[in-house]
């Protein structure tokens, strides 16, 4: 597979671990991955997560998060801005989601951060994903 997209590619191994009901999942770590991993935690999605050394590179181990009754705390994940279609808001456009619900996870110039953030610290950037 040809990894054109890893934040598609990180969203998707979330997704998947989750309906398998992992414990956890291994994904090639980045930066930007680990920012991402950062902010479900913080969001309380999921457990947590640490980079470990691989072959090549890093691991990002991330551990999923189940309630009670072992559903998945993430009911949804969504790639919005992508390698073929960005999709960048001004600091005034950051999208609620799930009328507040959910988490809008933007890139801005002051780092990864949630839409709720970026909109009080009067940032925009580009949308990376919604989770729910």
């Amino acid at each position: 597979m040809s990894m054109t997209d890893p934040v598609a590619d990180f969203l998707t191994r979330v997704r998947n671990g989750l309906e398998a009901d992992f414990e956890f999942v291994d994904i090639p770590a980045s930066k930007f991955k680990v920012e991402l991993a950062r902010i479900l935690q913080e969001q309380g999605y999921i457990e947590d997560y640490a980079t470990q050394p691989a072959r090549v590179g890093e691991t990002l181990r991330v551990r999923l998060k189940y309630t009670e009754q072992r559903a998945p705390v993430i009911t949804g994940l969504k790639r919005v801005s992508r390698p073929g279609r960005r999709e960048y808001v001004a600091a005034g456009q950051v999208p609620k989601v799930f009328g507040g619900m959910g988490t809008a996870i933007v890139s801005t110039s002051k780092g990864v951060m949630t839409g709720h953030d970026a909109r009080r610290q009067g940032v925009g950037g580009e949308v990376v994903a919604y989770v729910w």
